[in-house]
């Protein structure tokens, strides 16, 4: 198969979404094995071109970027017009998978594309209505594609009955935890901290975590994601490796990757109750009301009288999550829709 994988979001600093893309495509080069032709594409900002040529370092793939100015615009114009078709600019393929970005016309092949969560349909009076907007299109697009790829369960079934997509085409595909996360290594130094990559977003819920801070004796510092302004993905390991508690306090989530990632480096969590975390978490975590602070702040006090029990459990279950598996998923979700 010739695969066209659209990588316009790695023009911006990496998060969730970003990672997700890099692992699976990372991990369809592993999976194939030289097999299938992997072609990453992406109409890209002038200024993001330099971070996605750094994001796609080590990765086997064809690269066929076009900058252009005003990319965001151009983008959006290029899906309402419908013209010129994806093949003219990278010639035929046999797949086509769009991010959230990006509606590319096409005029054959197998048309796929990934849906990370449905938050702007669930809570759109929280989000920019340019965010809300673009998550709907997509939403939309989703139920013309052959293939609907999703990380959990939990939006598998949220795409069923909020998209609208038969269950028949959708394909999860878990993501996998980047070998960086680990147990030993550096990590970072000076007083005992708690680590959360809360932010001021609504549904990262950061002033529930504060809140509970303020009834705790403890002295132990709260590093928080959100203070610190963005974070290089490569600095995250020190962070959770050094603290002696991570807090994932979010109320809704696709799935949660950073529980994972701090399980891997060896660290407690106190993550939400919410049941779109419960895959991330299986049975390794403490749970936590997420609009409750008192819950939180014994949640803390409980992960760390409970460190020697849940730190294993946490390496254990965070092995189930590889980006090659993630990969393979893929590979085989284009083959059947062929």
């Amino acid at each position: 198969m010739r695969i066209v994988y659209d990588v316009s979001p790695l023009t911006h600093p990496r998060t969730g979404v970003g990672n997700y893309i890099r692992g699976a495509l990372a991990g369809m080069a592993r999976a194939s094995q030289g097999e299938h032709q992997l072609v990453a594409f992406a109409p890209a900002a002038i200024r993001g071109r330099a971070r996605l040529e750094r994001a796609l370092d080590g990765i086997p793939a064809e690269r066929r970027i076009v900058s252009l100015p005003f990319a965001h615009a151009v983008r959006r114009t290029w899906g309402r017009l419908g013209w010129p078709s994806t093949e003219r600019l990278v010639g035929p393929f046999d797949v086509l998978h769009f991010t959230d970005w990006l509606v590319p016309p096409q005029r054959g092949g197998v048309r796929a594309t990934m849906i990370h969560d449905l938050g702007p349909l669930r809570f759109p009076e929280k989000l920019h209505p340019r965010t809300v907007r673009m998550h709907t299109r997509t939403a939309r697009e989703a139920r013309r594609c052959h293939v609907v790829f999703v990380n959990s369960e939990f939006t598998a079934a949220d795409v069923v009955e909020r998209a609208g997509v038969p269950r028949e085409r959708i394909r999860v595909a878990y993501p996998g935890v980047d070998e960086e996360f680990r147990p030993v290594g550096p990590r970072r130094g000076g007083n005992a901290y708690a680590f959360t990559t809360a932010t001021q977003d609504w549904r990262k819920n950061l002033e529930s975590v504060r809140a509970a801070w303020a009834l705790l004796d403890e002295e132990l510092e709260l590093v928080a994601l959100g203070d610190r302004g963005y974070v290089p993905h490569e600095q995250l390991p020190e962070l959770y490796r050094g603290a002696e508690v991570f807090i994932y306090p979010s109320r809704f989530e696709g799935f949660g990757i950073p529980v994972v990632e701090a399980m891997a480096c060896g660290v407690p969590c106190v993550v939400s109750s919410h049941p779109s975390l419960d895959e991330a978490c299986g049975d390794a975590a403490v749970r936590v009301d997420p609009e409750t602070p008192e819950a939180i702040a014994e949640g803390l006090r409980d992960a760390i009288r409970r460190r020697d029990e849940l730190v294993p459990r946490g390496l254990e279950h965070a092995r189930r999550f590889d980006w090659v598996e993630c990969g393979r998923v893929h590979l085989q979700g284009y083959a059947d829709a062929l």
